[in-house]
């Protein structure tokens, strides 16, 4: 097995001691192995597009927009 090492601020560090009983390091594996997945998925997805990244932007900036006036309609008044 590999090891890595991971930095964390101080205040969490103090937050993981009160939980001894955690296996942090399983914790860690476990979420990289979440995100390595999740990652696979979007390569298989964007390695089939056919879109620019400019198209992907354009597209983006368009739901940004679609969202924020849907949002506008939904709740009313000042922001």
């Amino acid at each position: 097995m590999s090891t890595i090492t991971l930095s964390v601020p101080e205040d969490l560090k103090r937050e993981m001691d009160e939980f001894k009983e955690m296996n942090w390091s399983e914790v860690a594996r476990a979420a990289i192995r979440e995100k390595v997945a999740q990652l696979a998925i979007l390569k298989s997805i964007t390695s089939k597009s056919k879109l620019t990244e400019k198209d992907a932007l354009e597209i983006g900036r368009k739901i940004n927009k679609s969202m924020h006036e849907r949002f506008k309609k939904e709740h009313p008044g000042p922001y």
